[in-house]
């Protein structure tokens, strides 16, 4: 049996290529849209790919199932809840996939979403009824357990997917031999939980006794505390689940078509007609000049998962990005399902400065400058973008909390008759929210130069 995990930091997102060597077949579970990887690999071990299962509509990316039902004419697998409009064979409790040595038993977990499923692994040359592993999808995580409000369906509650969720790990899953490695959908980092551990894997009995919400409690009890303290999804995860429903284009397709060099002379009436103009260079040069209007989000960082949480899915996409790096870019938009990117401005930053386009700055201010602002007749207003949980631990008296996630819906509450200060953890935040507050229209903004982390040790601690 060949099993691997493929783990793509920037999501926090593990998929899976499982294989029998001796049939040369091979399946891969919940892959991303960019499926070089599987190709490989599969070249590498002489393996075919017949087969791609999806245990749930994800929302957090757009998964490569197509794109390998294109390449390979592999079978697409959803579970049996699961309405698509392209051909899938469904997979109901104890359904397999069975190739030589290698065998996948469907459990039907419904919970995160309603179609969830998990998927139990056999190695048949060790054990054909103690499995190897399971993986759990986003039902469960290692250290906690799939959100029950991302994708809560016409006529079904958050709280009634926590009940099914609550049904589905202690009528199924925790009915698995302690033995069996846990191997989930998601690490820390993603949306898709509260408290996801950075471990990728680690063994069910362990889990048992470590895990918070598979500690015994009341169904009742479950529910509400799956269900309090979730913070709001990121303004691009309806779209992208309704994507991986739904039959689209292939991403080497999209990426040439959108691919294409646009003119600077051309960017005023691409704006001007509703495009975004997304500038991907780091934030500091981005602070030092830019289109105005135009939004910041680093490729340096959690870019696709950021881009997605703050762009307009409707308006095409136009980016601005450092030479040679053009393709990642728009791959990584692909990986969220953003296929609206229209072109990348040839000649980058420097040529939308030469071309005399509106053009602005964001200042930097210390901590100790901002405290004695803070301190004068007219003070700024910070403005705090975090979430709420690196807001308990440390933040400035009488600031504005936003989160990021939240502050496109929200800008009508950043006042624009006084200086804004926006600060973050580090400054990578700061800075997309920064672009979207100087969108709004002309005011004195800066960042906090090193984030809450400078404030405590130049302020607070020195006070």
């Amino acid at each position: 049996m060949i099993f691997q995990q493929h783990y793509l930091e920037c999501l926090s997102q593990a998929s899976y290529l499982l294989g029998d060597e001796e049939t040369g077949t091979a399946v891969v579970v919940d892959p991303q849209r960019d499926v070089a990887l599987y190709m490989e690999e599969a070249d590498r071990l002489r393996l075919e790919i017949r087969d791609v299962v999806l245990t749930h509509f994800h929302a957090d990316f757009a998964s490569g199932h197509l794109e390998l039902a294109d390449l390979y004419g592999a079978r697409v697998h959803l579970g049996r809840r699961a309405q698509a409009d392209y051909d899938f064979e469904p997979l109901a409790d104890g359904d397999r996939i069975e190739y030589g040595r290698l065998r996948i038993e469907t459990l039907e977990t419904p919970g995160h979403t309603p179609e969830s499923i998990c998927l139990t692994v056999y190695d048949l040359a060790v054990s054909d009824s103690v499995p190897h592993a399971v993986l759990t999808g986003d039902t469960l995580f290692i250290g906690d357990v799939g959100r029950p409000d991302l994708l809560a369906s016409v006529g079904v509650t958050a709280e009634e997917l926590a009940g099914m969720l609550y049904d589905s790990l202690h009528d199924t899953l925790l009915r698995l031999p302690d033995s069996t490695l846990v191997y989930p959908g998601h690490g820390a980092g993603s949306a898709c939980g509260k408290t996801m551990s950075t471990e990728t894997f680690a063994p069910l009995g362990e889990q048992r006794r470590s895990n918070l919400m598979l500690q015994p409690r009341a169904r009742a009890e479950f529910v509400a505390l799956a269900t309090q303290g979730l913070p709001p999804a990121p303004a691009y995860f309806a779209g992208t689940a309704a994507f991986n429903k739904h039959r689209h284009g292939i991403l080497d397709a999209e990426l040439a078509r959108s691919l294409a060099a646009v003119p600077v002379g051309q960017v005023a009436a691409r704006l001007a007609a509703g495009a975004q103009l997304l500038d991907t260079r780091a934030p500091a040069e981005f602070a030092a000049g830019h289109v105005t209007g135009s939004v910041n989000v680093g490729l340096e960082g959690r870019f696709a998962s950021w881009a997605g949480a703050v762009l307009d899915r409707a308006r095409p996409v136009l980016l601005v990005v450092p030479e040679g790096r053009e393709r990642e870019a728009a791959t990584r938009l692909g990986r969220i399902g953003f296929d609206q990117v229209a072109g990348f401005v040839a000649g980058g930053a420097k040529a939308l400065e030469d071309a005399r386009l509106p053009w602005s700055r964001i200042e930097s201010v210390t901590a100790p400058a901002l405290a004695l602002a803070l301190a004068g007749a007219s003070p700024p207003v910070v403005l705090d973008v975090r979430g709420a949980g690196e807001r308990e631990s440390a933040s400035i008296e009488g600031s504005l909390h936003v989160p990021l996630t939240e502050l496109r819906a929200r800008l009508a509450e950043v006042p624009l008759d006084r200086r804004v200060v926006v600060h973050c953890a580090s400054g990578y935040r700061s800075m997309i929210a920064a672009s979207l507050v100087e969108a709004r229209g002309p005011l004195s903004l800066a960042g906090l130069e090193g984030g809450i982390g400078a404030w405590q040790e130049q302020v607070l601690q020195r006070s």
